[in-house]
C-alpha cells in the first residue's frame, strides 16, 4: 500500500464535506494528461479543476461567456492542491466541486478527486477567485446581480456574505 500524506490546514475543509453537496464531474486520464510513465502530470488537474467549476455554473444557468460578455474576469488569486495518490492513464475519476465560501468578490471552491466508487482520494483542492472588471482590470466591488444570485444560493449555510 502507498504511503498517505497528511492533509494540509488550508483543504482539510474539502475532506471532510459529505459527498451529497457535491456537484461532480467525470474525469478521464488520457494519453495527453499523462508524463511518460503514464500517470497524470500535475498540470492536468489544474484543468480539470477549472472544467468543473466551470460546468458547475453552467449546470445553474451561468455560463462563463456571459460573464466575459458582462465584463467580468474571474482570475485565481490562490490555489491549494494536495496529491494523495496518482491517477494512471485510462482510469477514471469524479471531481467534486462546491463553492465553500463567498466574501463579497472573493470565491473559494473546496475540490475532491476521487474514484468511481468514491474508495479512492487522488486530490483535493482549494482555489479563491476575486471578480474583476475586465475592462479597468480592477477587482469589483460588487458581482454582477444575477451572478451574485446564482452565488449566494451556492454559498454554504453561515458562509453568505
Amino acid at each position: 500500500m502507498q504511503p498517505q500524506l497528511d492533509e494540509t490546514h488550508a483543504i482539510q475543509q474539502a475532506s471532510q464535506v459529505p459527498p451529497l453537496e457535491w456537484f461532480e464531474y467525470p474525469v478521464q486520464a488520457f494519453p495527453h494528461n499523462t508524463d511518460y510513465g503514464g500517470v497524470v502530470w500535475h498540470g492536468a488537474y489544474l484543468t480539470w479543476l477549472e472544467e468543473a467549476r466551470v460546468e458547475y455554473l453552467r449546470s445553474l444557468g451561468v455560463r462563463f461567456s456571459d460573464l466575459v460578455a458582462m465584463g467580468c474576469d474571474l482570475p485565481v488569486v490562490e490555489l491549494t492542491t494536495r496529491y494523495h495518490r496518482p491517477l494512471q492513464m485510462g482510469e477514471s475519476a469524479i471531481l467534486r466541486a462546491r463553492m465553500q465560501q463567498m466574501n463579497g468578490v472573493r470565491l473559494v471552491w473546496d475540490y475532491q478527486l476521487v474514484s468511481p466508487d468514491g474508495q479512492t482520494l487522488y486530490l483535493t483542492a482549494q482555489v479563491t477567485l476575486v471578480t474583476v472588471d475586465r475592462e479597468k482590470g480592477k477587482i469589483m466591488r460588487q458581482l454582477p446581480p444575477a451572478f451574485q444570485d446564482v452565488l449566494t444560493r451556492l454559498a454554504s449555510p453561515g458562509n453568505k456574505s
